[in-house]
């Protein structure tokens, strides 16, 4: 498995280059980008592959001093359950 970045996404491939999860994220402002889909084949669930990409995501927000909005359900259960996290949610929407 892999992850890679693409525009506007993150995404993981399988051993034989198939897409099997993925999360995706727009730009509300040029300091904010919000969660607002995460996707994992139901033959992967269960082994975190969603965390890790809302990590990237986090990771991503952290080096370019972004501001996150964790629109999709998956997103904002993980901001709820990781203090971490917390610290980085834009706070200025409704």
């Amino acid at each position: 498995m892999e992850m890679l970045e693409g525009k506007d996404r993150y995404f993981i491939t399988d051993d034989e280059g198939s897409e099997i999860a993925e999360v995706t994220f727009t730009w509300p402002s040029d300091s904010v980008l919000s969660i607002d889909h995460t996707f994992v084949d139901p033959k992967y669930r269960g082994q975190k592959l969603a965390q890790q990409l809302i990590q990237a995501v986090i990771d991503k927000a952290i080096r370019e001093d972004k501001k996150v909005i964790p629109s999709c359900s998956y997103a904002r259960a993980q901001f709820d359950r990781v203090k971490e996290y917390q610290k980085l949610e834009y706070m200025g929407h409704n």
